[in-house]
């Protein structure tokens, strides 16, 4: 009996250090982050190329006031606790104010709340303005193997609230750090304008909309600006490539391999979007011209809504004639 009771209490103590281990781990922060054993600190280099040419993007492409181009950069290094923006979720007043107005100051102190309040954010980082479509810019950024995440945004100008970038790119993979990584970037809408074309008036979006993708059909509308109905994805409008640093032998950072030199102008490789030409209902019939008693000759007329590019289909006759009565003969 003695035996049986020591063991009883035995597995008592067992089990209460069991459910206590088990109670520690439930409270610890859960994401790809809390598995990331590389070295401490990493650095990389972060180029950001912008495709958005009028090749790629025929359609009511912004030549000028303003002319296609893209802000400046700015992004946070952090760990899973916190987050810039998410697709499919209301974007945060700052997110709002960048996307819209490219105004940063309001996001810069939603970051610097959050890293003071749950130590979520390692650093912020920031990359000049593309003052063209096409064109690079970079800079550097730190992560910590608490703070692996990477997050960025960089409006489109001009557009309604129109903008591209990451979210929580984690650049630790267990023990160590990705060397490269590039990811093709596609357009999203901010949610809190209603605007269709680059050129939109602000009208905000009440009640405010999430965080969407903004695709060759979606918007399912002929004003989309993106609105490529015969294609079946839009090609990317940006690109962006993160290189991690090496260290040589006095400690200073050096390129793990020569970066594609700075240029405002980047040769284009996306294959051509055709355009096909659009043209406005056709008008009422004009008044019947002719010689009383014989068969006169009426018109009617239709204007060029879009012009087609890249080998899109051509525009199709903007008059046509056809007989008629003269009316009102004596």
């Amino acid at each position: 009996m003695e035996k049986l009771m020591a063991v009883y209490r035995s597995c008592k103590v067992i089990w209460t250090l069991l459910v206590t281990i088990l109670g520690y781990a439930s409270t610890l922060p859960v994401g790809d982050d809390s598995i990331c054993t590389a070295e401490e600190l990493a650095k990389y280099s972060i180029i950001f190329t912008g495709k958005w040419s009028q090749t790629a993007f025929p359609k009511q492409y912004p030549l000028y006031r303003p002319p296609a181009q893209w802000s400046s950069m700015l992004g946070v290094t952090h760990s899973s606790d916190y987050s810039m923006w998410k697709k499919n979720e209301y974007a945060s007043n700052g997110v709002r104010d960048f996307a819209e107005k490219g105004e940063a100051w309001v996001l810069m102190k939603e970051i610097e709340e959050a890293g003071e309040k749950i130590q979520s954010v390692h650093g912020i980082f920031s990359a000049p303005a593309i003052s063209s479509g096409t064109g690079q810019t970079s800079t550097e950024l730190e992560v910590h193997s608490r703070h692996p995440l990477v997050s960025f945004v960089v409006r489109i100008v001009p557009s309604p609230d129109w903008f591209v970038g990451v979210d929580s790119l984690n650049l630790c993979e267990g023990d160590h750090w990705m060397e490269e990584v590039s990811v093709d970037l596609f357009p999203y809408d901010a949610g809190t304008d209603s605007g269709f074309t680059f050129s939109s008036p602000n009208f905000a979006t009440i009640p405010q909309d999430t965080v969407t993708e903004i695709t060759c059909s979606s918007p399912s509308h002929p004003a989309n600006s993106f609105y490529y109905p015969k294609l079946k994805i839009l090609p990317p409008i940006a690109q962006v490539t993160m290189v991690k640093l090496r260290k040589n032998h006095l400690g200073l950072p050096a390129p793990y391999f020569n970066l594609p030199a700075k240029s405002n102008e980047i040769i284009d490789s996306i294959s051509e979007t055709p355009l096909d030409c659009e043209v406005s209902q056709w008008s009422s019939w004009g008044l019947c011209r002719g010689l009383c008693r014989k068969t006169g000759t009426k018109i009617r007329t239709r204007f060029v809504l879009l012009q087609p590019a890249n080998n899109g289909m051509p525009c199709p006759n903007l008059d046509e004639e056809t007989g008629c009565e003269p009316e009102n003969c004596v």
